[in-house]
């Protein structure tokens, strides 16, 4: 069985309207591809000119903004992905970077706020601090769909593989999606090789959808929107890392349990995300002579 789905790759500005339009583009072509998701990147909503721009347009969920996005996905009958949405938060001087999930009848399914801000100063590049306006997520946030278990992310979290573990080991994902608008330099750098140690190490599908190119004359992404595979295959990306576009690809379930069963690597966790007795019980079940012998233990 196989489901297929579209990421897309699109340059995000200060203008709401412009965005959504391109989002309904790019949904258009994404249906006539046989795509029934498409994953938008990062910030898809809007990007903005000046610091404190994203506060001033930050909104409920239930707010205009995503509910034009609802009604997008209802009248198109296609479920979206929509990665680093700019939610009001509890307080005006701060705002969630929230991944959203809305299914094909327009409703929100799940949402995921983004734990790990990017609090940066990029080598050759500009100082980052999203925490003096992100509030961060506490919540690792899985969902089921037709298109298998999906785990959510946001960008900078690519960067900290114990929340893509615990998303396969504890939270039984198969699908990754990681919204992103990398920096250029940071991206040249790290990217393709991070989304796929991340499908690698947790043999699942990776979707990342990337913002691309010059947003206004003092930000500018990283466009390499991806799709790869459980075994660490690209199976998906768009020719151009600064065009606005789609790619797509299958998720193919068989694909996911043929990986796992030739190398079920769940069996063999040493250092377990859960527990310190789930650690001894496999050290055991791997060499259960070994370890009574020499009288093995396993402290975390």
């Amino acid at each position: 069985m196989a489901v297929r789905v579209a990421v897309a790759q699109m340059t995000s500005i200060n203008d709401t309207g412009a965005n959504f339009a391109t989002c309904c583009r790019l949904a258009k072509e994404a249906i006539a591809a046989g795509a029934k998701l498409i994953a938008f990147p990062e910030s898809f909503s809007f990007v903005g000119l000046q610091q404190g721009d994203s506060l001033n347009i930050a909104e409920p969920l239930d707010g205009p903004i995503m509910q034009r996005y609802c009604n997008l996905a209802r009248d198109s009958r296609i479920w979206l992905s929509l990665g680093g949405f700019q939610e009001k938060a509890s307080d005006d001087s701060h705002l969630c970077n929230t991944h959203v999930i809305v299914d094909d009848s327009g409703n929100i399914r799940t949402i995921y706020r983004k734990i790990h801000l990017f609090d940066v100063d990029v080598p050759g590049g500009a100082v980052y601090k999203e925490s003096s306006f992100t509030q961060p997520g506490k919540d690792i946030v899985a969902a089921d769909s037709p298109f298998g278990r999906l785990g959510l992310t946001v960008c900078y979290d690519l960067r900290f593989p114990e929340l893509y573990q615990r998303l396969r080991f504890e939270h039984q994902a198969q699908v990754l999606f990681v919204p992103s608008a990398f920096t250029k330099i940071t991206g040249e750098a790290h990217w393709e090789i991070l989304l796929r140690a991340r499908a690698i190490e947790t043999q699942c599908y990776v979707i990342a959808a990337a913002q691309a190119g010059k947003h206004n004359d003092k930000r500018e992404s990283y466009g390499d929107s991806l799709i790869i595979d459980p075994w660490g295959t690209v199976v998906a990306r768009l020719p151009d890392k600064l065009s606005t576009g789609i790619a797509v690809a299958d998720i193919d379930f068989s694909l996911i349990d043929s990986v796992r069963m030739k190398m079920p690597i769940d069996q063999r966790i040493f250092f377990s995300v859960n527990s310190a007795a789930h650690c001894q019980n496999v050290m055991d079940a791997a060499n259960p002579e070994l370890s009574k012998s020499q009288g093995l233990s396993i402290i975390l």
